[in-house]
């Protein structure tokens, strides 16, 4: 099949896309990152598996967990159900990317110091929807939170601790703010 391809450093023209692996440069954490991945691959495939980014997890593979949420172009968006070729020209971040600095971000912070975290494995797909929702309204209500992490599925059952933590962490985010 012929397909136009967009390369994040520049338009390459017409290309053929088979079942062998192509390569694929993508903005991730603000770093162009390439390495090969077949058509198919979804984003979440390629962050783990080719890139070594382990941090955003594979729960469901269906979009229904939220394990693996990523930030695409700055909205929450599943890794799993994005194709990888489809994240082309589009900014990528996942939880390797949200520290800045190497200072955390008030979400990470609030979830380490509210305890908002058991086995750990939904929690970086629920600190980027939080931080997500942080981040845009940092005046957020418990009401927010939960619609927020609506699609979220913790199966510790850590919600009162995400709520406060994140709660607390829009706080301190509005104390900086002033």
């Amino acid at each position: 099949m012929s397909v136009a391809t967009h390369h994040p450093l520049g338009g390459e023209g017409l290309g053929t896309f088979g079942p062998e692996p192509q390569p694929l440069s993508l903005l991730i954490n603000g770093e162009v990152r390439t390495a090969l991945a077949d058509p198919a691959t979804t984003l979440v495939e390629f962050l783990r598996d080719a890139l070594g980014l382990t941090g955003t997890k594979i729960g469901c593979d269906r979009g229904a967990c939220s394990a693996c949420t990523v930030w695409l172009d700055g909205e929450v968006a599943a890794s799993c159900m994005t194709l990888a070729f489809d994240a082309r020209e589009r900014s990528i971040t996942t939880i390797e990317g949200l520290s800045r600095d190497g200072e955390l971000h008030p979400v990470q912070r609030a979830f380490i110091e509210h305890d908002a975290l058991q086995c750990g494995f939904c929690t970086p797909g629920m600190v980027m929807s939080c931080a997500h929702l942080v981040n845009k309204n940092p005046e957020c209500s418990l009401d927010d939170v939960k619609t927020a992490i609506s699609g979220h599925l913790c199966r510790c059952g850590t919600y009162p601790n995400i709520f406060k933590a994140t709660l607390a962490a829009a706080a301190a985010s509005k104390g900086k703010a002033k």
